[in-house]
C-alpha cells in the first residue's frame, strides 16, 4: 500500500478523526465511534467528518487499512476506500492484473466508522453503504478492528 504509518501517527489520526466525528476526545485504549441508527448515516458522517483534516482522515484511513491487512493476508479480496487507500486482504486466489474475484469499496467515513465499530458489517450492507462483490466479499468476521 505504500510507506508503513507508525502506530502513533495512526492511532492519533483514528483518535483525530472519533473526536471530529463524535465532538469528544477518546478516554479508553480502545478507540470506538457511538452506533448510529439513521437512514442517512453517510450523510451524517461525511457532515461530521468536515471538521477533519483532509490528512488527517487520510492517515486514519491508511492506517486502518494497514492492520487490516495486517490482520487478514492475502490477495483475494481487495478493499478499496478512495482516494485515500487499498489493500488486497485474504488467502485464496492470487491477483495480479485486473480486476480481483472479491472487491469491496466504500466512502471513508463508512470505512473508519466500521474499522472503530461506531457502525457494523450489516448495517453497511443493508443501507447501501458499501459496495461489495464476490463471494468473499464479507468483511464481518473481520471488523471492527482493535486500534
Amino acid at each position: 500500500m505504500g510507506k508503513k504509518i507508525s502506530d502513533a501517527v495512526g492511532r492519533a489520526a483514528v483518535s483525530a478523526w472519533i473526536s471530529g466525528v463524535c465532538g469528544v476526545s477518546e478516554a479508553g485504549s480502545e478507540a470506538t465511534v457511538p452506533p448510529r441508527h439513521s437512514q442517512d448515516l453517510i450523510g451524517q458522517l461525511s457532515g461530521l467528518s468536515a471538521s477533519v483534516p483532509r490528512a488527517t482522515v487520510a492517515t486514519a484511513v491508511r492506517f486502518t487499512l494497514q492492520l487490516l491487512e495486517a490482520r487478514a493476508p492475502g490477495q483475494a479480496v481487495e478493499v478499496r476506500v478512495p482516494p485515500f487507500g487499498a489493500v488486497q486482504i485474504l488467502p485464496g486466489t492470487t491477483h495480479r492484473r485486473g480486476t480481483p474475484p472479491a472487491v469491496v469499496e466504500m466512502p471513508a467515513e463508512v470505512w473508519l466508522a466500521l474499522a472503530v465499530g461506531g457502525l457494523s458489517w450489516s448495517t453497511a450492507i443493508s443501507q447501501g453503504l458499501v459496495a461489495a462483490s464476490g463471494n468473499r466479499a464479507d468483511l464481518g468476521e473481520l471488523l471492527p478492528l482493535r486500534i
